[in-house]
């Protein structure tokens, strides 16, 4: 009798499909924004490719987590997967931060060599918190929005900046302005309390926070490229069979890709929305550029200074690629 139950339910068991399991993913952005629109995508190919074995729910917006706490909530297990802002963990080591250093990578093509020199040296860090990077897609060229027409560096001493990493606030300070921490869905609300009065971001972040309500001007400076990262929980990953496994990495090499070119599409659309929106798309002065590309190497040998000797090949491989 036993042994005839225990068939039975083996039986039961075969005949039964497992049941899909389901990844809660936090992102930082609107779906409205590319970024969200790719994850999106990359949780329809996971889906497919895992023929519904694993499914992703997006929670985007800061809906499930705020942004400064996705990355320890994958860290610690609450939810397997999430994306963030790579350079918001410049603090924890340099190498986080290295494609938000002003004027080191000002192109797509040099972005790609950059994030390929900086990609081991990630993923080693990453690795020691329990984490694994799957893809990471770069913003747009940062430019810079402001009130009133900036003709050198001098102009921008006094104002009230937006920040959203150290390099940023380090930016700001050494332009003579006032750093203060604001996250994008904050954007509209600092700038009409007076919060803040300038920021440097992307033409994508312009359009979300419909940036032509509050400022008038946006300079395409190309200051940096910076990335979102799409990160797994390593212990989960690896408790998946090795199909799955096969299927999420396919899905983010596929989403990588993606990622790339519709950054680049963006660029160019999203400054369109800009001017037609009424903003002033003024070309930077060779005087600006020159006073915020001093400050870039200026950083940039501070930076060495401090980065640890992985980050600091990782530098030279980029600038010996270039």
């Amino acid at each position: 009798m036993i042994r005839f139950a225990t068939s039975l339910a083996a039986a039961v068991a075969l005949a039964v499909p497992a049941l899909a399991e389901t990844w809660d993913m936090p992102t930082p952005y609107s779906d409205k924004v590319f970024h969200t629109r790719n994850v999106m995508e990359f949780a329809k190919d996971v889906e497919r490719l895992t023929g519904g074995k694993l499914k992703i729910k997006v929670h985007s917006a800061g809906s499930l987590y705020p942004h400064p706490e996705i990355k320890n909530a994958v860290r610690s297990r609450q939810v397997p997967i999430g994306e963030f802002f790579l350079s918001r963990l410049s603090n924890e080591d340099p190498a986080f931060g290295m494609d938000s250093l002003p004027f080191l990578a000002t192109s797509y093509p040099e972005a790609e060599k950059l994030w390929a020199a900086q990609k081991p040296v990630v993923a080693e860090l990453l690795e020691k918190q329990g984490l694994m990077p799957l893809y990471a897609v770069p913003w747009p060229p940062q430019g810079l929005y402001t009130k009133k027409p900036i003709h050198s560096v001098a102009d921008l001493a006094g104002l009230r900046f937006r920040a959203y990493n150290a390099i940023l606030e380090d930016f700001a300070k050494r332009a003579g302005a006032q750093p203060v921490q604001v996250e994008a869905p904050d954007i509209p609300q600092a700038f009409s309390t007076g919060q803040v009065e300038a920021m440097i971001t992307s033409p994508s972040t312009g359009v979300s926070s419909k940036a032509w309500d509050f400022v008038e001007y946006y300079t395409p400076i190309n200051a940096w490229i910076p990335k979102n990262i799409v990160v797994v929980n390593k212990r989960v990953f690896d408790g998946l069979d090795p199909a799955t496994q096969k299927a999420i990495l396919e899905a983010a090499a596929a989403a990588e890709k993606r990622g790339w070119e519709m950054s680049k599409a963006e660029t160019a659309a999203k400054t369109k929305i800009l001017a037609e929106n009424g903003m002033k798309v003024t070309e930077p002065s060779a005087e600006l550029m020159a006073g915020l590309k001093k400050i870039g190497a200026d950083m940039l040998e501070d930076w060495k200074a401090n980065a640890s000797p992985e980050a600091g090949a990782a530098l030279e491989a980029y600038l010996a690629s270039k």
